[in-house]
């Protein structure tokens, strides 16, 4: 029984090149495997980056969504591959003797997918570039990076969320980024930090706009509109949060204040489905003609 379908044989393919990119990813993956291990730990400790734990879904997600491009493919310009090696090492090793922990971290991402495309070719690399820029999220953002944009964010989600509590005629008051209910001082950043979602959200906007055969200026919309759809999730996750503060015992409002961040990447969803749903009432072309065009 030939694992490889019929069409992917017309084009030159052999179970050999599939198995070789695997081969090739896994001995990259275990000459980089410190990096790696920094990644992991970098995820497992800051929450801020977390969402790195569902890039591998992602990328598979929208590779299976794009598997049927793989017939029009054929395992040709493989000089791709090496050349992706040789950019990547580069950069890990220039991250590496600079301290810069970014091109660090991203140098061993572009030797994996360089040693898997050796394989594989140029072709498969265009056909499934949507799940290849995925890989980009793997790459943790730099902490000075992360307080430029998070002071902003934390400031604009503790006025809203403050002038929506008082028009629920809710006790509450504000000194910058912290806020007061019942005598308890919340502040914005421990308790719900407008950064820890933007990324997640960005990434889950990334996938809904390339899972569907949306057209390009909608794809646009959706992941331009994903800091917006985060701080409207902040202000709906830090309503309850900030009363939890106040009202109950810290460990339960911190059990909430987990438990509702993941419960917001589906909230978020339902926003950018809402964004694709208005432009359809409103008479703008959403969808691509056809489903192979996704």
């Amino acid at each position: 029984m030939n694992l490889i379908p019929r069409s992917m044989l017309r084009n030159g393919w052999t179970v050999w090149h599939l198995l070789g990119a695997a081969v090739m990813a896994g001995i990259a993956l275990f000459a980089t495997w410190d990096v790696w291990q920094d990644i992991y730990n970098i995820a497992v400790r800051d929450e801020e980056s977390s969402h790195i734990f569902l890039v591998p879904i992602v990328v598979l997600w929208l590779m299976y969504v794009r598997r049927k491009r793989l017939r029009y493919c054929a395992p040709t310009g493989l000089w791709v591959g090496p050349l992706i090696v040789a950019v990547g090492w580069l950069a890990h090793s220039v991250g590496d003797a600079y301290m810069f922990q970014s091109i660090w971290h991203g140098g061993v991402v572009l030797v994996v997918l360089g040693a898997a495309l050796s394989c594989l070719g140029l072709p498969t690399a265009r056909a499934f570039a949507p799940a290849l820029i995925a890989l980009v999220f793997l790459v943790p953002i730099p902490g000075i990076v992360r307080q430029q944009l998070a002071m902003p964010l934390q400031t604009a989600t503790a006025i809203i969320t403050e002038q929506v509590l008082l028009v629920m005629a809710m006790p509450i008051d504000r000194a910058g980024n912290v806020l007061t209910i019942n005598g308890v001082e919340v502040a914005i950043a421990e308790a719900c930090n407008g950064l820890r979602m933007v990324f997640a959200l960005t990434l889950v906007s990334y996938t809904l706009a390339f899972s569907l055969p949306l057209r390009s200026y909608v794809r646009a919309i959706l992941i331009v509109a994903s800091p917006v759809s985060a701080v409207l999730c902040n202000v709906i996750r830090l309503i309850p949060t900030v009363w939890i503060y106040g009202y109950a015992d810290v460990s339960i409002g911190d059990t909430f204040h987990d438990v509702s961040g993941w419960i917001m990447l589906g909230v978020s969803l339902l926003l950018l489905m809402g964004i694709i749903a208005a432009l359809r009432w409103a008479l703008v072309p959403v969808t691509r003609y056809t489903l192979a065009t996704n």
